[in-house]
């Protein structure tokens, strides 16, 4: 029998990656398939993995298989340095499912800055902002109007896949990247923001409904505003107690809700004029509402509640007829879509734009366009013709797939 080749590597890199990567030495083992005791041999240097087992640990870390060979750790920037503090995410322990999110968006918002200046370009510094001190219903006002989208266009949108991109195109054209992530669970993280002055970035977890997302980008919209009116600091820098940091919650919901829902609007709408706070609400009642704003019902009554049009006791009662409710009719999944449309979701008009530009003339090859939009170069062609000449995206399966 041959053999098994030793890898030539670095102890104190394997523990090093491991750590850097968020795993304990019992789940790295795991995800292994290894005993525990045999990966600790590894990393104190008593015994070496083969080199299939190094490979497939660098595939488990997501690191290059020669970060293993370096003489010393790389020095790294702490990731809480970018990120806003999250709910029930301690800085610096972050799941590993996180951790490789947050280091893909900073990776394409780095990918994004290198194509600005390979056409000649530069992001405008993003310095849009807001205080707690505001009124949220006038900041909800503000918001929505730099964003020009109006009542027409909003009820307008033909579902809410329609309502998302329109959402998304208008918080993109302000100068920030939305992009979409799918390792951490949505438990963990429904939204991230990465607080820049340039290119800041928001991040949506892919396993939130479409529905809810313009919610979510709305929320992280706003905190990357109090960022730069120095309400907010990156998580590791974060000092707010958790009270206070309660209410900064509460007032990014109350301002997400007032762009989405206008109070003006929910004024005029008759099933509300006739209603008392106390009044009970039907699940179908509700949902009608939901879908003419393209919001989800839980969102459209929490802006009630939020507004008084809906008390406590009877929002409680709701929620308790909602939760029956899902549990009987659970949300239906979503159609196909082609990989084309898939990364052009995943990544965004602004990114995707920057990349089919960059191959257009000739600053990228198309292997680059490929791995900076993560799919196949066919698909990277559909992309560039939708991109730069309008032409619609295909919505037909290839041939084996």
């Amino acid at each position: 029998m041959a053999r098994s080749i030793p890898a030539l590597v670095n102890h104190r890199l394997l523990e090093w990656a491991r750590k850097e990567a968020g795993y304990t030495d019992e789940e790295a083992a795991e995800k292994l398939k290894r005993s525990v005791e045999e990966l600790r041999a590894w990393e104190s240097g008593d015994e070496k993995p083969t080199l299939r087992q190094a490979e497939r640990l660098a595939k488990i870390y997501k690191k290059p298989y020669s970060v293993f060979t370096l003489s010393e750790p790389p020095k790294t920037t702490p990731l809480a340095t970018e990120y806003r503090r999250l709910p029930n995410v301690t800085p610096g322990k972050e799941s590993p499912e996180l951790r490789f999110a947050l280091r893909d968006l900073l990776y394409r918002r780095h990918v994004a800055l290198e194509l600005f200046e390979e056409l000649g370009e530069l992001p405008e510094k993003f310095s849009l902002q807001a205080k707690l001190s505001e009124q949220t219903e006038e900041l909800s006002r503000r918001i929505r109007n730099l964003f020009q989208i109006t009542h027409e266009n909003q009820f307008n949108w033909q579902n809410d896949s329609h309502a998302w991109k329109a959402w998304r195109n208008a918080v993109e054209v302000q100068g920030i990247l939305v992009l979409l992530f799918s390792d951490a669970t949505h438990e963990e993280v429904r939204g991230v923001s990465l607080f820049h002055s340039m290119l800041p970035v928001i991040g949506i977890n892919t396993k939130e409904i479409t529905a809810s997302r313009p919610f979510t980008l709305m929320h992280e919209f706003i905190h990357i505003l109090l960022a730069n009116g120095n309400e907010e600091k990156p998580a590791i820098d974060e000092r707010h107690t958790s009270a206070e940091w309660k209410k900064i919650e509460e007032f990014t919901e109350r301002v997400a809700g007032g762009i989405l829902m206008p109070e003006e609007l929910l004024k005029q709408e008759h099933l509300i004029q006739t209603r008392v706070p106390s009044s009970i609400w039907s699940i179908h009642e509700i949902q009608r509402l939901a879908r003419k704003y393209k919001v989800t019902p839980l969102a459209f009554t929490t802006r009630l509640l939020i507004l008084g049009r809906m008390n406590p006791a009877s929002y409680r009662n709701w929620k308790d007829a909602w939760k029956e409710y899902l549990d009987q009719h659970p949300p239906k999944k979503g159609g196909f879509a082609t990989p084309a449309e898939k990364s052009l979701n995943r990544n965004g008009l602004t990114y995707t734009t920057l990349v089919i530009d960059a191959l257009n003339m000739e600053r990228i090859t198309p292997v680059s366009a490929s791995k900076y939009l993560n799919v196949n170069y066919p698909y990277v062609e559909e992309l560039r013709l939708h991109i730069a000449f309008g032409e619609p995206l295909p919505t037909y399966r290839r041939k084996g797939e």
